[in-house]
C-alpha cells in the first residue's frame, strides 16, 4: 500500500483532472476548495457550490473534514458551520473512498446525492 502522502497526491490530481474547480489554500495539499454546480432535478439545481476540504495528516485513514462555504439550507449541512454530515465521512469511513468517491456522483454516497435528497 501507498503512503499516505503519496495517496493524497494522486486522489488530489484525479480531482484536479476532474470537471470541477479545484483552489488550493496556501502551499500545502491538505486544504482546498472545490466548486461545483448544483445537481440537476434538485432544489439546489442553478446554484454554484464551494466546500472547504481539510485531510488530516493520517488521510486516508482517516476522514477529510468537509464543510459548505457558502450557505446552504439541508439537513445534513450544520446551518452555522457549514459542516457535512454524512455516515460516510464521519463514521464509516474507509481508505476505499478517497475524495473522488466523496464528489464523484458515480460513486457511493456522494455530494450531490445529498443534495437531490433532503432524506439522507
Amino acid at each position: 500500500m501507498s503512503s499516505p502522502s503519496k495517496r493524497r497526491e494522486m486522489d488530489l490530481m484525479k480531482l484536479m483532472m476532474s470537471d470541477y474547480k479545484v483552489e488550493m489554500i496556501n502551499d500545502g495539499m491538505q486544504e482546498f476548495y472545490v466548486e461545483f454546480n448544483g445537481p440537476k432535478e434538485s432544489s439546489y439545481q442553478g446554484g454554484v457550490w464551494k466546500i472547504r476540504v481539510e485531510l488530516p495528516d493520517a488521510y486516508p485513514y482517516k476522514s477529510p473534514s468537509i464543510g459548505f462555504v457558502n450557505k446552504i439550507y439541508h439537513p445534513n449541512v450544520d446551518e452555522l458551520s457549514g459542516s457535512v454530515c454524512l455516515d460516510v465521512i464521519n463514521q464509516t469511513w474507509s481508505p476505499m473512498f478517497g475524495k473522488p468517491s466523496i464528489l464523484f456522483p458515480s460513486t457511493h454516497v456522494t455530494i450531490c446525492q445529498m443534495l437531490q435528497s433532503s432524506y439522507n
